[in-house]
């Protein structure tokens, strides 16, 4: 089935548009956009630049993708902004490419759920099925893992890390990395506990959650440097999956800070 473009889209002739395709009213594509079978843009999206959207995306009015990176250094490199499948974007969400200083491209999973306002900058990883709450933003060269929930208003500074089913809680301003499985609020967040609420949904068995949440208070109890304490956790629960990837996160950058409870 050929693309259905409404009379008032302006759609470049180069654009590259999947079957099904449906285009509102009032909608602008660009040249080097790639639009994949049966992507639906309500009304007034604008997509720009290197932009490819995945299959059974669907846009509401006032998205705005693949503009130029708000980094000053970007000069107007050929970069990429890469969106998976059956992504939901709500009204206003902006995405933006890559810059040749880090990335060079920006990629977004599958299945992942923006919510009205939010932000994906430069050079971002986002995983699949994630949910960005309103206005919820992520600064740039942020990598953020899969099933993570960021709460309305939530800002995450450049650079950082959040891990697989980590939430964090709405206005949290996020300085440091997030484990895994983690929940952070506040500002600047801390650790507030695990998702277990998120973690019992998505059925996590109930002696994988407990040891989970014995190591998590070994972790971060008082005794000892944090770095025995990451050693003795690897050790007591080696055969613990989730428990062995906080281990990983944590020991895969052992510079960075991560989100820590309050004292």
């Amino acid at each position: 089935m050929s693309a259905i473009i409404h009379p008032t889209a302006i759609v470049d002739p180069a654009a590259q548009l999947g079957e099904g395709v449906e285009i509102g009213p009032f909608s602008i594509i660009g040249p080097k956009v790639k639009l994949g079978d049966r992507v639906r843009l309500m009304s007034h999206v604008t997509i720009a630049g290197n932009t490819t959207l995945g299959e059974d995306c669907v846009l509401y009015p006032g998205v705005h993708l693949g503009h130029p990176p708000q980094d000053f250094k970007y000069q107007g490199e050929d970069t990429r902004l890469i969106i998976g499948k059956r992504n939901i974007l709500r009204e206003n969400v902006t995405m933006h490419p890559g810059t040749t200083f880090a990335r060079s491209q920006t990629v977004v999973g599958d299945d992942g759920y923006f919510m009205v306002g939010s932000h994906v900058a430069h050079d971002c990883i986002v995983g699949d099925r994630v949910v960005f709450a309103n206005c919820a933003a992520i600064g740039g060269e942020t990598t953020v893992a899969d099933h993570v929930i960021l709460g309305g208003y939530a800002g995450i500074h450049q650079k950082s890390r959040i891990g697989r089913h980590a939430f964090v809680g709405a206005m949290a301003m996020v300085t440091a990395d997030v484990i895994p499985y983690g929940s952070v609020i506040g500002n600047h967040a801390h650790l507030a506990g695990l998702n277990v609420v998120g973690l019992k949904r998505r059925g996590m068995p109930r002696e994988t959650l407990r040891d989970l949440r014995a190591a998590y208070r070994l972790l971060f109890a008082q005794e000892g440097t944090f770095e025995e304490r990451v050693d003795d956790v690897a050790h007591i629960y080696r055969d613990n999956a989730p428990v062995m990837e906080i281990i990983g996160f944590i020991r895969e950058d052992a510079k960075r800070s991560v989100c820590m409870p309050h004292d």
